[in-house]
């Protein structure tokens, strides 16, 4: 069976997730992040003249996609860089904003994650739980001891919900010093008053820290994407049953 119809499951008949096979399939999930990065966002894209969200990490990616089957449409996506293409390549998405050197230890066992989106109409938990569901299925058939990227925030507030994460997140889900990164552009944390109610934690976020994810420090600021990025990493090894059976079966 391949590994594409291995991750072929639905948990409504209305939408299933799988790996993209083709680069048709690729396109249909640039176009998505497109969508979501760059008209609802303000991501300023290299690639926004073709109307899609590419770079050069999407050739050694591989990438999934949920899909409403009654429209063909792609409604979610996530890419993930398994350990032995990350050696091709000079160094991880994540190094062009953090400073890495405290995980060279473990960087052969990593499976970095990003890009993930939800269309606007779908966000409603179902297909992130997809997500999550053939994420898990990944990290098992590909043996990877940890999870690691970045989760983004948008700052179209003027960075108050990604000042207030921030906050909420240094108090319980820090990582141990020695699992700390260090952002290359930091989000300038107090410049931006937090006088505000505590902002709810986005579903990605929250899908990470009940898995057990830690986040590795303060958050970086990326101009082109109008994001805070906050550096999450996911040793497998820190799931217990209960989180296991909620990160595999969504």
């Amino acid at each position: 069976m391949q590994l594409s119809e291995q991750l072929a499951v639905s948990t409504a008949p209305r939408l299933s997730v799988r790996l993209a096979r083709s680069d048709k399939d690729i396109r249909r999930a640039q176009k998505l992040r497109y969508q979501v990065f760059a008209t609802e966002m303000g991501a300023q894209l290299a690639s926004a003249a073709e109307g899609i969200d590419r770079d050069d990490y999407d050739a050694f990616c591989d990438h999934l996609l949920v899909e409403d089957n009654a429209s063909g449409k792609v409604v979610g996506t996530y890419r993930m860089l398994p350990p032995h293409r990350a050696r091709q390549l000079p160094q991880l998405y994540s190094e062009h904003e953090f400073e890495l050197s405290r995980l060279a230890g473990i960087r052969d066992h990593v499976i970095e994650v990003g890009r993930s989106c939800v269309h606007k109409d779908y966000r409603r938990g179902a297909v992130i739980a997809m997500l999550w569901a053939g994420l898990a299925d990944y990290v098992r058939q590909q043996g990877g001891q940890y999870l690691a990227g970045c989760a983004s925030v948008s700052l179209a507030d003027g960075g108050h919900q990604a000042v207030s994460l921030y906050r909420q997140l240094e108090g319980k889900h820090l990582a141990p010093v020695e699992w700390r990164v260090t952002p290359h552009l930091a989000l300038p944390l107090h410049r931006v008053q937090d006088d505000a109610a505590p902002a709810p934690l986005p579903p990605l976020i929250k899908g990470y820290l009940r898995a057990g994810a830690w986040v590795c420090g303060e958050p970086a600021w990326d101009p082109d994407f109008n994001c805070a990025d906050f550096f999450m990493l996911l040793p497998m090894n820190r799931l217990d049953l209960r989180h296991q059976k909620h990160f595999a079966a969504g």
